[in-house]
């Protein structure tokens, strides 16, 4: 399968490029490509089977700067759009458990990705609007949009010491990496759209692991 990944030398860029390795990829990230720039996206999509876009201007923009970068909507807009008139079948959205405010969940049932999100940010919310953009191109164009809201995946591979909200969670690189796997390789994507949450089988987790993608995560936390 050949795949335009967004944001590729990131940290999940990185991780999945190495993880994904029976599949071609197209690096598409800064300094060389940038998503701002339609054309360039129109003129290298086409011949690509997916896009993972996972592109973000976090350094100004993430849960904990109160920041909110209009670029990073932008930037969702050109790769859907672009994918669209491409003929590019599948782009999975890389969201955030940001999309929700599960550090005061306080609640026995677990979050369900399709009530809807309260979110905790800015970021957050920022990341609901690129998941309806999603569902507009899936519902409007035929689009097959899965939206991953990541949990924490680091380069250690390890879950952090603290905060302990961030254990909670926690996503292994394996798991990452089987995730996105298994968002490629679904045969039909329900209604051409799903959400996931992507954390692993952590102890206290607040989220609901149920998908349509037969993915389970293998490890998590257990203190």
């Amino acid at each position: 399968m050949k795949i335009l990944m967004t944001g590729s030398g990131g940290t999940v860029g990185n991780i999945l490029k190495q993880g994904l390795n029976e599949h071609e990829i197209t690096d598409f990230d800064l300094p060389k490509h940038d998503i701002l720039d339609y054309s360039q996206l129109l003129h290298t999509l086409p011949g690509h089977d997916a896009v993972i876009h996972l592109a973000w201007a976090t350094k100004h923009d993430n849960w904990l700067t109160e920041r909110f970068e209009p670029k990073n909507l932008q930037g969702a807009f050109n790769v859907l759009e672009a994918a669209q008139q491409a003929g590019v079948k599948r782009v999975i959205i890389a969201s955030s458990v940001h999309a929700d405010d599960f550090v005061n969940h306080g609640q026995d049932d677990l979050l369900d990705p399709y009530t809807l999100p309260v979110p905790d940010s800015p970021y957050g919310a920022a990341k609901c609007m690129v998941e309806a953009l999603g569902r507009y191109y899936a519902s409007a164009k035929s689009l097959e949009i899965i939206c991953i809201r990541f949990g924490g995946v680091n380069s250690n591979d390890a879950p952090p010491d603290s905060p302990p909200s961030e254990r909670h969670v926690w996503l292994s690189q394996r798991d990452c990496v089987a995730l996105v796997e298994a968002s490629l390789i679904a045969e039909k994507i329900p209604n051409n759209y799903t959400i996931v949450y992507g954390v692993g089988n952590n102890i206290d987790r607040q989220h609901s692991l149920e998908n349509s993608l037969g993915w389970q995560p293998q490890d998590g936390t257990t203190e």
